[in-house]
C-alpha cells in the first residue's frame, strides 16, 4: 500500500517536461509561420495609410490656398529647398468707370494720379493691412506685377461704396478690361526642405519685389513631416495666358516605404 500510494503522487520528470516543450515550441513555430504574414501585412498597410493621410491633407491645404491666388502671382525657386510663393485675394469686386446718370460717383482715373473710386456692387470684407491690385499681368518685371507695387495700392479706409487707397502719387498703370480689383491681404509661401523632411507653410509678412527664401515671419505651420522630397512646377496658357496649372509632388517616406501623390491645381489668370 506505500509504494501503491508513493507512485501516485510523484511529480513530473524531466524527459516530460522536455517533452512538453518542445510540442509547445513547434505548435507555437507553426502557427507563427500562418499569423506573421498578415500581421506584417496589417502593419504595412497601416503605414501606407498614415503616409497617405499625411500626404494628401497638405496638398489638400495647398490645394485650397493656390485656387484663391491672385492671377498671375505663382512664382516658383527650385534648389534644395524648394518655394512656392503667390499673392492669397480674400475677395475683389468692379470699380466705377464712369459718373451715373445723375453726374454723381467716383470713378476711378487713370490718366492721373486718384486715391478712391466707388465700388460697383457688393463691398468686399476689407481689412488693415490689405492691399487693392488692378490687372496684374506678371510676376516679374517692374510693369503691372504686384510684386514690383506698381499696380498695387495700400487699403486705407472706406465709407459707402467708396474705397480710398494710398500712395496716390501715381496712377494705376492698365485698366482692367472686365474693371476688375483684387484684394490682397499678404503673400503665402510653401517651403519643401527634403533635408530636414518638412513642408512649412509661411503666411502674413511683407510683399517684396525678390522672392524671399525663406520669408521672414514668425506666422509658419509645419505641413507635413517625413517628406523625402517636393517638386512644384507652374504652366499657363489658354487664350492669352488666362489660364494656368500649379503641379505639386510630394514623396512622404517611412520605413523604407515612400509614398508618393501628384496634384494639378488650375488658377484662373484672368485679371
Amino acid at each position: 500500500m506505500r509504494c501503491l500510494s508513493a507512485r501516485r503522487v510523484r511529480g513530473v520528470t524531466l524527459i516530460e517536461m522536455v517533452i512538453v516543450i518542445s510540442i509547445t515550441a513547434i505548435i507555437a513555430g507553426a502557427v507563427a509561420v500562418f499569423i506573421a504574414r498578415p500581421v506584417e501585412g496589417y502593419a504595412d498597410a497601416t503605414r501606407r495609410a498614415e503616409l497617405t493621410d499625411i500626404a494628401d491633407t497638405a496638398l489638400r491645404r495647398l490645394t485650397r490656398d493656390v485656387r484663391s491666388a491672385l492671377p498671375n502671382s505663382i512664382r516658383i525657386t527650385p534648389g534644395a529647398v524648394v518655394y512656392l510663393e503667390f499673392l492669397q485675394t480674400s475677395g475683389g469686386g468692379r470699380y466705377r468707370t464712369q459718373v451715373d446718370s445723375g453726374g454723381g460717383g467716383d470713378p476711378l482715373d487713370f490718366s492721373a494720379a486718384d486715391g478712391s473710386f466707388d465700388v460697383i456692387g457688393a463691398m468686399p470684407p476689407l481689412a488693415a493691412g490689405d492691399s487693392i491690385v488692378i490687372y496684374n499681368l506678371s510676376s516679374s518685371g517692374a510693369t503691372a506685377n504686384a510684386y514690383a507695387g506698381d499696380n498695387r495700392r495700400a487699403y486705407s479706409s472706406n465709407a459707402g461704396a467708396t474705397i480710398n487707397v494710398t500712395p496716390t502719387a501715381t496712377p494705376f498703370p492698365f485698366h482692367s478690361p472686365g474693371n476688375r480689383f483684387q484684394v490682397v491681404p499678404h503673400a503665402v509661401t510653401y517651403a519643401c526642405d527634403a533635408a530636414t523632411g518638412e513642408l512649412r507653410r509661411y503666411w502674413s509678412y511683407g510683399i517684396l519685389a525678390a522672392q524671399p527664401t525663406p520669408p521672414v515671419t514668425p506666422n509658419n505651420a509645419l505641413l507635413a513631416s517625413e517628406v523625402l522630397g517636393c517638386n512644384f512646377t507652374y504652366s499657363s496658357g489658354g487664350a492669352s495666358g488666362r489660364a494656368g496649372v500649379v503641379g505639386v509632388e510630394l514623396q512622404v517616406a517611412r520605413a523604407g516605404e515612400t509614398i508618393r501623390l501628384f496634384q494639378q491645381v488650375h488658377v484662373s489668370n484672368a485679371p
